[in-house]
């Protein structure tokens, strides 16, 4: 069962957990090491790709496939554990999933993600004008940046 962002029924709704293996345990999983070494991987590298989490994984885990960090990552997204981001021309990103409705900039040129509040606090923050025949339950918002560092390096160009 997946929650929506800002799902407050959501088991994972509210500060983030501390015990990870009370939390696989409520979304339906069984405490592996592999699911554990995963979490604490994205949480060390937020915004990693699977090429990032896996760096992260090896050393403590050195047989881990990339196959398997991918089924893992599957099932803790599909639990509402971790997030996954997709953003044009990038590969899958993917944090933990705090159910706070954030939004994400991506600066154009180095590629560096950070996190932005929502400014409205809950889901959905946008709505459609049209009437569609759906219930809008996320609205994902990316900013398109320059971040400090790119914008003195172009003003440095010119």
């Amino acid at each position: 069962m997946k929650a929506a962002a800002g799902d407050p029924d959501s088991p994972f709704a509210g500060d983030r957990p501390t015990d990870w293996s009370q939390a696989l345990r409520a979304a339906g999983l069984r405490v592996t090491r592999q699911r554990l070494a995963v979490i604490d991987a994205v949480i060390q590298k937020p915004h990693g790709t699977i090429e990032d989490i896996l760096d992260e994984v090896r050393p403590h885990l050195p047989r881990i496939t990339i196959q398997s960090v991918y089924f893992v990552m599957n099932s803790l997204v599909a639990a509402g554990i971790v997030r996954k981001l997709e953003f044009p021309g990038s590969p899958a990103r993917y944090e933990i999933e705090d159910h706070d409705n954030h939004h994400h900039a991506v600066c154009r040129y180095c590629g560096r993600i950070e996190d932005v509040a929502c400014v409205t606090g809950e889901a959905p923050c946008l709505r459609p004008e049209a009437h569609i025949d759906m219930t809008i339950e996320v609205a994902e918002v990316i900013f398109t940046a320059v971040c400090h560092e790119c914008a003195t390096t172009q003003q440095a160009r010119v």
